[in-house]
């Protein structure tokens, strides 16, 4: 029997309990045709011309119909006389290639056959300006080069740092349009410097090129759209710190204050730039940010296929399984770090052969004295939030609070005969 083995075998694993958290479940029931609507009304398809080449800039996060919201926008410049074409706008993410950067979309139900527009996707940038501070600002060549562009994406807090405008539109001119050369720039002076070089980035670039308007969406706690926005690109930055303060109110979270140890399922770059959303999770990859649970330690088991292997973020757990590592993608998640300038979240967790080992090693270091009164929670990943486990030993206070509706009667967890826990 190996050493870790023998120090983990007699640590009891609690019973689980499955809950509903209850969130306001605002939502729009035909977000495509809300926007179809706002695209009307707002005005700004009249600075769509006919025969224009236009950018529709499109980012790497798991949007709640980002498909059915990009297909929708090609559909009404098309109705200009205009020619639309997709440009993935999303820094370094798909390994910082221009061909990952398209098999990102492609998992989005994005490509060319189903948005009826071509992909012209690529990492080459033209500086077009800097700062006063010194750093350049730059843009993907192709977009650069088209008569308009815009951009879509969702407003929520950043997960990194806290400021007026966080993570939107603003973020995805000045990092996403900026393609990997853009994000190194913007994270050049670190996160403490973000919540003003962002919105500078941005600005002048709205100034500097044909940005037309923009697409923010807002979601409720259970990842479907509440809120479309279609914004004039001069009305862009004021309406964003609006839709922040919304967004930021309607964040999913874990109704429990502290937590001995928090399992979570899945991490990847299409469910948080940092793999794992912070503000879910209480633990941030910089000093610049705050909020969320206390969490004495938390395990997470796996990847989304839909990362690619880029494992950023795993660094800011305290254990991790074998099979994430084996599917990490080194190269990808080291690209990550050194383009943020964060390094922390690339590093690989304590590593365990199996989720089974991987949770007791967590318990075992919990800090606590009684190791049968471990406080755990078990998420799928910090999108979904509605229906989690707690172990019994949260069942009273699950009890006491109002948003919670206790599902289940307590259960052992099961697991496989590799050690892993059966679905």
């Amino acid at each position: 029997m190996s050493i870790l083995r023998e120090l983990l075998n007699d640590i009891p694993i609690p019973q689980m309990v499955k809950i509903r958290q209850k969130f306001d479940r605002t939502i729009l029931e035909n977000p495509e045709l809300e926007l179809v609507n706002k695209l009307a009304s707002s005005g700004v398809m009249a600075s769509i011309h006919p025969g224009q080449q236009v950018a529709v800039a499109v980012g790497s996060r798991g949007i709640a119909n980002i498909a059915g919201f990009t297909k929708t926008t090609i559909d009404a410049i098309k109705d200009r006389g205009a020619f639309p074409f997709i440009v993935p706008c999303m820094g370094s993410h798909g390994g910082a290639t221009a061909d990952g950067q398209t098999e990102v979309l492609q998992h989005f139900g994005i490509t060319e056959a189903t948005m009826g527009a071509p992909i012209r996707s690529s990492m080459e940038v033209v500086q077009i300006d800097q700062l006063p501070n010194g750093l350049p600002v730059y843009v993907d060549r192709i977009a650069s080069e088209a008569d308009a562009i815009v951009v879509i994406n969702r407003v929520k807090p950043h997960t990194a740092f806290r400021g007026r405008i966080e993570s939107g539109i603003m973020k995805m001119i000045a990092i996403g349009l900026g393609k990997q050369k853009g994000a190194e720039a913007c994270h050049q002076l670190g996160f403490k410097y973000m919540a003003e070089n962002v919105p500078a980035m941005a600005t002048l670039m709205i100034q500097k090129l044909p940005i037309v308007f923009g697409v923010a969406l807002v979601e409720n706690a259970y990842d479907e759209t509440c809120q479309v926005e279609v914004l004039p690109a001069a009305e862009i930055e004021e309406r964003e710190e609006q839709l922040l303060i919304e967004a930021k109110s309607r964040l999913p979270k874990i109704l429990f204050d502290e937590i001995d140890v928090l399992v979570i399922d899945y991490i990847g770059k299409n469910i948080s730039g940092d793999g794992m959303d912070p503000n879910v999770t209480g633990r941030y990859p910089t000093p610049y940010a705050h909020g969320g649970p206390d969490v004495a330690k938390m395990v997470v088991l796996d990847l989304t296929p839909e990362t690619k292997g880029n494992a950023n973020g795993v660094g800011t757990a305290d254990f991790t399984t074998q099979r994430l590592v084996d599917k990490t993608n080194l190269e990808f998640t080291y690209a990550n770090g050194l383009t943020s300038t964060v390094c922390a979240p690339t590093k690989i967790a304590t590593t365990l052969e199996n989720d089974f080992y991987a949770i007791k090693a967590a318990v075992k270091t919990c800090n606590i004295l009684d190791y049968t009164t471990c406080k755990l929670v078990r998420i799928q990943d910090t999108l979904h939030l509605g229906e989690i486990e707690i172990s019994v030993n949260l069942l009273e206070a699950a009890r006491q609070h109002p948003d919670i509706e206790i599902l289940s009667e307590p259960y052992e967890l099961l697991f496989d005969a590799e050690g892993n826990i059966s679905k």
